[in-house]
């Protein structure tokens, strides 16, 4: 059979993720120290596991409401009140999804029109222009810079809207640099959209994970809740990667046409995730600080052992990756990685995953022990002795 006429176009057309490919070869030799994947290494808390072993152990994981249980959504809508002051109706304003892609993915299908512009930062997760190109928008890169200490201006921002933007996607804390927005600079993009119909996708699933800075949502600004659709999950907070939990929060009349395309496409989320993430909103705050006061700790050692091997990195402030530039290496971020995992047994992921803008840095997670980090900067500083220059 000719599977190239029978595939669709679209599927054919969006390439496999560029991350793949390195795990897929680290995967095949032994002594691999990897860095590459962004999943902490820590236990879920175990009151959230224990209210999962209750929920099966009592057999209560029947089908739900396709919005998710409400005492779980009423939960979500005291987490965003407390934490930044923003109400969300737990009835019609929240929507529990398949973890924050799901999420991400809903809103783009539910708001895109074929032609649509969407203006995406880059650098960025990588699923982010596939998933826009199989809504039938068009993705547009939006460059940010290390000299902004890669925040979005309001000028780059202005420069590259046209009358076809419809929706402009944010990512802060990011992934992969580590950067995070203030207020005052999201004023500023919140100046330009203010006249306009322009939605905004705003990802915080690292929200939690900010060092001296606490995290702000566009949504709290004058005029943005309306125009915002905040999605955020358990993965990266609660160490709940494999739980598959998210959430967005929108106006009414957004969730209402997410909820349609979620109940066909998925029903409900895992109704055991979902009776363990309410322990996790209630119970975890001081187990979700002491993670991020370790994540903290490895940040701040690998950020000193980069400056000692000579390698210029951005002090990120958010989430728990660093992206050091290796353009003193005169290697592209492929050729680096490649070498690297080949030489030295260590993966790490390109920049240029991420977008363009990140063709001269690769990504590192510091989501390991400090002694799985130790080993790796040691073999990457005696690689780096071999390609300074």
């Amino acid at each position: 059979m000719n599977y190239d006429s029978i595939l669709s176009q679209r599927a054919q057309n969006i390439s496999p993720s560029p991350i793949r490919r390195f795990f897929d070869m680290a995967e095949n030799m032994e002594g691999v120290i990897s860095l590459g994947v962004g999943e902490p290494d820590f236990r879920t808390p175990w009151t959230i596991r224990s209210a999962a072993i209750s929920t099966l152990e009592r057999q209560a994981i029947f089908y739900g409401a396709n919005s998710g249980l409400l005492q779980l959504r009423e939960e979500i809508s005291n987490f965003m009140e407390r934490k930044y002051n923003l109400s969300y109706c737990p009835e019609n304003e929240l929507l529990v999804t398949v973890g924050g892609s799901e999420a991400v993915d809903l809103t783009l299908r539910t708001l895109i029109n074929p032609g649509d512009e969407v203006l995406i930062t880059e650098p960025c997760f990588v699923c982010y222009a596939p998933l826009v190109s199989m809504a039938d928008g068009v993705p547009i890169s939006l460059p940010t810079k290390e000299e902004n200490e890669f925040r979005l201006t309001a000028e780059e921002l202005k420069a590259k809207i046209t009358s076809k933007t419809k929706l402009l996607m944010l990512s802060y804390p990011n992934n992969p640099t580590g950067a995070i927005m203030r207020r005052e600079d999201y004023e500023a993009i919140a100046e330009v959209l203010r006249n306009t119909d322009i939605m905004i996708l705003s990802d915080e699933i690292y929200s939690e994970m900010t060092y001296g800075t606490k995290h702000t949502s566009i949504a709290e600004l004058d005029g943005m809740r309306e125009r915002t659709v905040v999605v955020n999950g358990f993965s990266k907070t609660f160490a709940m990667t494999g739980w598959r939990l998210g959430w967005m929060a929108a106006p009414s009349e957004i969730i209402e046409q997410a909820r349609k395309i979620h109940q066909y496409a998925i029903m409900c989320a895992p109704m055991i995730s979902q009776r363990a993430a309410i322990q996790a909103l209630k119970h975890c705050d001081a187990d979700c600080a002491h993670m991020i006061e370790e994540y903290d700790r490895r940040r701040r050692f690998l950020l000193e052992r980069f400056a000692q091997m000579g390698l210029r990195c951005f002090p990120a402030q958010g989430a728990f990756y660093l992206f050091p530039s290796i353009e003193s290496s005169g290697l592209s971020s492929e050729e680096f990685c490649e070498r690297l995992l080949q030489e030295e047994k260590v993966a790490v992921v390109p920049g240029s995953a991420f977008g363009e803008s990140g063709k001269n840095n690769i990504r590192i997670s510091y989501a390991y022990s400090l002694k799985h980090l130790t080993e790796a900067a040691n073999r990457m500083e005696h690689f780096l002795q071999k390609y300074h220059k």
